[in-house]
């Protein structure tokens, strides 16, 4: 095998995550810009063929943890073949999802063999999140984080706080966790095209530790992974935990072993980086695509694309030159 994942600072990429499309059936502020985004032509977008093949490639070259994300995954019309497809490889299957649509796929994520779903709810107020995505589903994705527990689905919940919007909410967050065997993963709000970024809204990973402290004596740091994305942490006696991805105040690109294929075949070695690496049209050309995968990773910058201090991550000039969120699949 030829170690086409590692980059210069010795970083095996062992995680892949494929955005399956660019459209989502919900308008989070942080995620989709005001104004919309240009989607991609229909025949600019990986076929399913094209995601089971690239995907084979990068599990044949060490990759073996596959996340499917958007956009809203769900909303692909062959969703259910390529998670199929995608469950014969040797490899830790999951998602990403608002989970508006879960309920509709729910026995092709059990013939699958997918054991952690990720959904996003950034509130536990029906107002509060009509108001963040524009839409009135609250109850339908409350419905279906039940439905997944009761299946028996390790769910996690990722949360992007807001200060003013749902700073409010990070204790009601934790004691989701106190019967229920769920992680809870706060994220610190990320600056992307579009999204609106200023310092003021930030909630910094210290900020949610103090609201920890302040109303529990009794919390516990968990043991970190090698390649952490979370930092984690139990309340005493509750059955769930949850994390806190600080990639604002404290980012964990030492051991960032993730990289992303965007829905139109875009490889990003980061998700910060303003630069992309097309796979998709050499590869419909007929091109041997691994030289081109290997210079892109190989050019990995140690943390954050080359933004390693936080007033260049919150500079304009960098991080509105990057996609919006809903287009880099997270």
């Amino acid at each position: 095998m030829r170690q086409i994942l590692t980059d210069s600072f010795g970083r095996e990429h062992q995680y892949l995550r494929i955005s399956l499309t660019e459209k989502c059936n919900l308008r989070c502020t942080y995620c989709m810009p005001s104004d919309g985004v240009v989607l991609s032509p229909k025949d600019h977008l990986m076929t399913a063929d094209e995601v089971i093949t690239l995907a084979k490639l990068f599990v044949e070259n060490g990759v073996n943890k596959i996340r499917l994300t958007g956009g809203e995954p769900l909303l692909r019309k062959d969703f259910d073949d390529i998670l199929l497809r995608l469950s014969d490889l040797d490899i830790e299957l999951s998602l990403t999802t608002n989970g508006i649509l879960v309920d509709r796929h729910l026995e092709t994520f059990k013939a699958s063999n997918i054991e952690t779903v990720n959904l996003s709810l950034d509130t536990l107020r029906p107002e509060k999140f009509k108001l963040i995505t524009l839409r009135d589903q609250f109850k339908k994705a409350s419905e279906n984080i039940d439905l997944l527990l009761n299946e028996g689905f390790n769910v996690k919940i990722n949360v992007v706080l807001i200060s003013g919007f749902n700073d409010d909410e990070i204790i009601d967050f934790i004691n989701l966790t106190r019967e229920r065997s769920i992680q809870v993963r706060f994220i610190e709000f990320m600056p992307f095209l579009g999204n609106r970024w200023d310092r003021s809204k930030l909630v910094s990973e210290q900020f949610i530790l103090d609201k920890v402290y302040a109303a529990f004596s009794n919390s516990t740091r968990l043991p970190e992974p090698r390649n952490l994305i979370s930092r984690d942490y139990k309340i005493d006696g509750y059955l769930g935990s949850f994390g806190i991805i600080s990639t604002m105040t404290n980012p964990f690109c030492d051991g960032c072993n993730r990289i992303r294929l965007t829905a139109n075949g875009k490889l990003k070695n980061c998700l910060f980086s303003q630069s992309e690496t097309d796979l998709l049209t050499p590869y419909r050309n007929g091109e041997d695509i691994l030289p081109v995968i290997q210079k892109a990773i190989w050019a990995k910058r140690a943390k954050r694309a080359g933004m390693d201090t936080f007033e260049t991550m919150t500079d304009p000039k960098y991080f509105e030159q990057n996609r919006s969120m809903i287009t880099i699949g997270g």
